[in-house]
C-alpha cells in the first residue's frame, strides 16, 4: 500500500517516511507541487499533502490533481500550522478526508490514515518488515535486500539476521543464539560455530566493511545497531 507524502520540511517528511515504513507502508517522499505533478502515479492509496508547499497550495494542488485525474479516486490527509477554520472548510470543500494541524502526535496520525483507509474501503493488511539502516527483512516473503538489492543467504544465516533485527540495540549472547538457531542442537554446538556464522553474515550485510551493522560486545556476545 502506497502512500504518497508531499511535504517541504524534510525533516518531518523523513520523520514520516520512517514512521510509515515500520508501520508496512510504501511511501514516496516529494516536496513541492512540481515534484507532486511529476512523481504521482495514481495508484496510491493516500495522499499526505502539506498545504504551505514552497511553489504554492496543497489544497489547490489536489484540486489539479483531481481535475488532471492523478488524484480523482485518492483520499487525502491535509497538514497545515495554521487552524483556522475558513482554512479547514476549503480543505474540506477540496475533498480532504482529514485536516491535521501541527505540531501532532505521530501515533495519533497512524491512527488517522487507518480510519481514512478503511473509510475508503481500502484493506489495511500491511506487510510486516523489519529495517535496520539500509537492511530491509520481510519475514513472509523470507527475503533481505540491502540498499534495494536482495542479497542471498543461508537458512541459518537468514535465521540469525531475523534474531538479530528482532532485537535490534539488545546484546545476544552466544548461548541466546545458539539455543536460537540450533534449538535443542545448540548444547551440541561450540562457541566458535557462532563466531563463524556471525562473520559469514557480516560479509554479506558490512559490504566493504563500509556499515559495522553487528558489533562485538566484550565478554557478552553481540549487539546490532542501526546504522544512521
Amino acid at each position: 500500500m502506497i502512500i504518497g507524502i508531499i511535504e517541504d520540511d524534510r525533516l518531518l517528511s523523513k520523520s514520516l517516511e520512517i514512521l510509515l515504513q515500520k508501520d508496512g507502508y510504501q511511501i514516496i517522499c516529494m516536496h513541492t507541487r512540481q515534484e507532486a505533478k511529476e512523481c504521482l502515479k495514481g495508484t496510491e492509496a493516500l495522499l499526505i499533502i502539506d498545504i504551505g508547499l514552497p511553489d504554492g497550495n496543497g489544497i489547490e494542488l489536489y484540486q489539479y490533481l483531481h481535475k488532471k485525474g492523478a488524484a480523482k479516486k485518492i483520499p487525502a490527509i491535509f497538514l497545515t500550522a495554521r487552524d483556522e477554520e475558513q482554512d479547514m472548510l476549503n480543505a474540506f470543500n477540496a475533498g480532504a478526508d482529514d485536516y491535521v494541524v501541527k505540531p501532532f502526535s505521530m501515533n495519533v496520525l497512524l491512527k488517522r490514515i487507518e480510519v481514512v483507509l478503511k473509510r475508503n474501503g481500502l484493506n489495511i493488511c500491511k506487510e510486516e518488515t523489519f529495517r535496520c539502516g539500509e537492511i530491509v527483512l520481510n519475514p513472509r516473503k523470507k527475503q533481505v535486500l540491502l540498499k534495494n538489492k536482495e542479497i542471498l543467504l543461508t537458512a541459518k544465516e537468514y535465521k540469525l539476521l531475523e534474531y538479530f533485527m528482532q532485537n535490534v540495540g539488545q546484546v545476544l549472547t552466544k548461548e541466546n543464539i545458539m539455543e536460537h538457531i540450533w534449538g535443542i542442537d545448540g548444547q551440541y554446538v561450540v562457541d566458535n560455530n557462532v563466531s563463524v556464522l556471525v562473520n559469514r553474515l557480516r560479509k554479506k550485510i558490512e559490504l566493504n566493511g563500509e556499515n559495522e551493522y553487528i558489533k562485538n560486545v566484550f565478554g557478552l556476545g553481540y549487539r546490532m545497531e542501526e546504522i544512521k
